[in-house]
């Protein structure tokens, strides 16, 4: 396992949408705990493959205190409410935006074994589930911004 250098804006890898797994093996649980461990070295709640430049469908989520989620293959089955947040991005370093997000999420996608399950997300979970899927479509927070007073620079640089 290792820590790997997260990829920050202008790179191209980040406005890619990512390409679906269909084989999980010995190369994606390496790259799955290489993602943890980066995830974790830069304080962060979720971490997306194409983040640390790898085009594939898969990110990993962890709440504090509860165990680490990976998600291969995710897909975003229903959304309900709605909800304005602030959030940040390990790969827009510098900066918070106030974004509105879901207030519940349902997703459906495959843990490391390839089995397929479903993962309701309330609140925070819910918001780093879409941010995360997101950054699987090319997509970033700040394209959610709605106007340039809603995103901020910071002093210090914060994580989602």
């Amino acid at each position: 396992m290792a820590t790997v250098a997260i990829r920050t804006l202008p790179d191209p890898v980040l406005r890619q949408k990512a390409k679906r797994v269909t084989v999980i093996d010995g190369s994606i649980h390496k790259l799955i705990d290489d993602m943890i461990d980066t995830m974790r070295a830069n304080s962060g709640v979720g971490l997306a493959a194409p983040q640390i430049g790898v085009p594939l469908r898969i990110a990993v989520i962890e709440m504090p205190g509860e165990e680490v989620i990976t998600l291969i293959n995710p897909q975003i089955i229903k959304r309900q409410g709605e909800r304005v947040v602030g959030e940040a991005c390990l790969s827009v370093p510098g900066y918070q935006g106030e974004i509105k997000r879901s207030a519940v999420v349902k997703v459906k996608a495959q843990d490391r074994q390839g089995k397929e399950f479903r993962l309701k997300g309330e609140e925070i979970l819910a918001q780093a589930l879409e941010h995360e899927i997101d950054h699987l479509n090319g997509t970033l927070y700040i394209d959610h911004v709605e106007s340039p007073d809603k995103l901020q620079r910071l002093d210090r640089e914060l994580p989602l």
